[in-house]
């Protein structure tokens, strides 16, 4: 079936889109549940009708025609809302960040790769630091594209509490950039295990850690207002304003904090830096994106509610879920909490926040099972994207939801492994032709 465009005017005065459902392939139902006392629905049928505003609509209702249009009119206006409404603006007194090198390691890997360990102080040279490890190819003849991967911090033995759990080999890395979970001494024994910093260095990559609650915390049910939000505190401020930064725009900052370091790096093509999260940090990425125009290439995995999945649908989790008291109302902007009830009093959805990617690649990665972050609702976010890209010749998915395995689209792509929530190591396979395709090392 084909998206079809009503003549009916709908919210703030734009044009409605009315969505259908995706032919072909269909996530399968489950049992409906309850998280925080609050239902969670898992069958198809019961989502019910919706509507979308469209991207190309300024909100004066004046169609956006062209890509200058989008550019210098549209994308603003979308902008200021994600930040005022749901992700929450970055204030004017965000901590600075002053870079220190705290290790350099020039035969890293078994001699292949430069490794340097790296802390950025917020606040002042002793303050509390981002912690970055970057690696880049001893041998490049020249500037290198780098993967940087905002990643969990998980302690031996188990998640940290409040932690997502996911199954992508960056999120325990030995010194030697190996996964902890599997065959330590695979890189020096010339084996580069699945998307760690020895399998982007034979691609001709660069990588980049960056450990995410060392910029902001992230515990379940707490304010969270420890590390980067608390430096930016005016006096006799206890908390962000309503419409200032949450967590996860917290994490973005960073990220774009750790890519003005990277500019400063003559082995960093700093033209050709791709950014990749999972879960809470799929969101971040989405958003460090959407803000930071030197992010040549976005990879977002299960990034679900909050982040590409539709607010709109009432499937898996829902606003009303991430902004309980007791779950993460901190990783968003306090003027959220309002559209718990009724997400469709949103101006936006999220296939406005992925359209302020373009025209630059963005691949949305999930898994058929993982219905809690509702991966029909990521590609239906894509499909509604679409119309953005094409303003600039690019192309994203068709109409149809493709089965898991197959990736679907170009410069806008989806893609659906067969499994849950996070990052299987087949995914690398997706993530490398995908970074090649459109980074060219």
């Amino acid at each position: 079936m084909k998206f079809k465009v009503p003549i009916s005017v709908g919210f703030s005065a734009s044009l409605i889109l009315l969505i259908a459902p995706a032919a072909r392939c269909q996530v399968a139902d489950a049992p409906d549940g309850t998280v925080a006392g609050i239902p969670a629905n898992y069958t198809e049928a019961h989502v019910g009708a919706y509507k979308l505003p469209d991207p190309l609509r300024l909100e004066n209702g004046q169609a956006v025609k062209n890509a200058k249009a989008w550019t210098e009119q549209r994308r603003p206006e979308l902008l200021k809302y994600y930040e005022s409404q749901i992700y929450g603006r970055v204030p004017a007194t965000a901590p600075k960040v002053n870079w220190q090198m705290v290790s350099n390691d020039a035969s890293a890997l078994g001699g292949v790769a430069i490794l340097k360990e790296l802390a950025g102080h917020m606040g002042s040279p002793d303050g509390p630091a981002i912690a970055v490890t970057l690696y880049t190819p001893a041998k490049a003849a020249k500037p290198v594209p780098m993967l940087v991967s905002i990643s969990f911090n998980f302690p031996a033995g188990g998640r940290g509490r409040g932690r997502a759990a996911s199954t992508n080999n960056t999120n325990a890395l030995t010194r030697d950039g190996t996964s902890r979970s599997t065959n330590a001494g695979g890189a020096a024994a010339g084996v580069a295990l699945r998307g760690t910093p020895a399998e982007l260095i034979s691609h001709g990559f660069g990588y980049t850690r960056i450990i995410y609650n060392s910029i902001e915390t992230d515990i379940e049910g707490q304010t969270n207002v420890n590390l980067a939000r608390k430096l930016a505190l005016s006096p006799g401020q206890t908390a962000p304003a309503e419409d200032e930064w949450g967590a996860i725009a917290a994490w973005a900052w960073g990220i774009s904090r750790v890519v003005d370091y990277l500019e400063t790096d003559p082995a960093v093509d700093s033209r050709r830096i791709a950014i990749t999260g999972v879960s809470r940090l799929g969101k971040t990425v989405l958003w460090a994106g959407a803000n930071d125009p030197r992010i040549a290439l976005v990879i977002a995995s299960c990034s679900g509610e909050g982040g590409a999945a539709l607010a709109r649908r009432n499937y898996g989790e829902t606003i009303a879920h991430l902004v309980a008291p007791a779950r993460y109302p901190y990783q968003f902007a306090g003027n959220y909490a309002r559209y718990a009830k009724d997400p469709s009093q949103l101006a936006v959805d999220t296939h406005c926040l992925i359209s302020l990617i373009a025209p630059r690649p963005l691949l949305l990665q999930t898994g058929d099972t993982d219905r809690w972050s509702d991966p029909k609702g990521e590609f239906l976010a894509a499909v509604a994207a679409r119309p953005v890209y094409e303003l600039f010749g690019k192309r994203g998915p068709d109409d149809n939801l493709p089965h898991p395995g197959q990736l679907a689209g170009d410069t806008l792509a989806y893609y659906m492994h067969a499994g849950g929530h996070g990052t299987l190591p087949s995914d690398w396979d997706i993530y490398l032709k995908f970074l090649e395709q459109h980074l060219k090392p």
